[in-house]
């Protein structure tokens, strides 16, 4: 069964994610180290633990959650997996980096998207896709079933939501995949967000001002 290692990081304290299982596998995902000693975190953890990473996966291609995604292809050789709606987004990223003061290397282009729909696997864990755009134009989320989790980037926070006033963020349609997709996942479900403690779905389905 597959264990979720956090790696808060960059000025944004956005949420890397290492997923690995007994195979020795693993998928890292939204790469976000922004120097050196983010880096070295990273790789150290994968040395440490013997993990093969077989996958690099972003839910969505904002500047935060992608940083790190030229970096993982130099260490290990893979190329990202995003849905094609969030390409313009990923292309966009060069231009206003300057503006955070961020370096930022240009992240490799995938060899193949995502679908909408379907699952991603590495070693024994299948990570159902989720499609729930309205943070950005083509966000995914990334489910294990078995283990009864969730990667879930910027749509659902402890307590908020993804915000939307990003370009191709909506409102309504945020709160709509959140309602319709990730509220029938079970209460228990463990949400892991892009940014901020984790949580549950039930916990949000009670508490969360944007959906109560």
């Amino acid at each position: 069964m597959a264990i979720v290692k956090p790696f808060p990081n960059n000025p944004f304290q956005e949420n890397t994610y290492i997923l690995y299982d007994e195979s020795g596998e693993c998928a890292i995902i939204d790469p976000g180290m922004d120097n050196a000693a983010e880096q070295n975190s990273v790789v150290n953890f994968l040395r440490n633990n013997n993990l093969e990473p077989a996958l690099l996966l972003n839910t969505h291609c904002h500047i935060d959650h992608v940083l790190g995604n030229k970096f993982v292809f130099e260490q290990y050789g893979l190329k990202p997996k995003f849905n094609k709606g969030e390409q313009e987004v990923l292309d966009a990223v060069i231009a206003y980096a300057p503006q955070f003061g961020l370096r930022y290397d240009p992240s490799p282009m995938p060899d193949e998207y995502l679908p909408e729909t379907g699952t991603i696997r590495f070693g024994n864990t299948s990570l159902e896709l989720i499609f729930a755009p309205g943070h950005s134009p083509a966000h995914l989320c990334f489910y294990d079933e078995k283990a009864n989790y969730l990667i879930g980037g910027d749509v659902l926070f402890r307590g908020s939501i993804g915000r939307t006033d990003l370009p191709g963020g909506n409102f309504k349609q945020l709160i709509d995949n959140i309602e319709q997709k990730l509220f029938t996942l079970p209460d228990s479900c463990i949400v892991y967000p892009g940014h901020g403690p984790e949580t549950t779905i039930g916990f949000e389905k009670q508490y969360n001002p944007f959906l109560t």
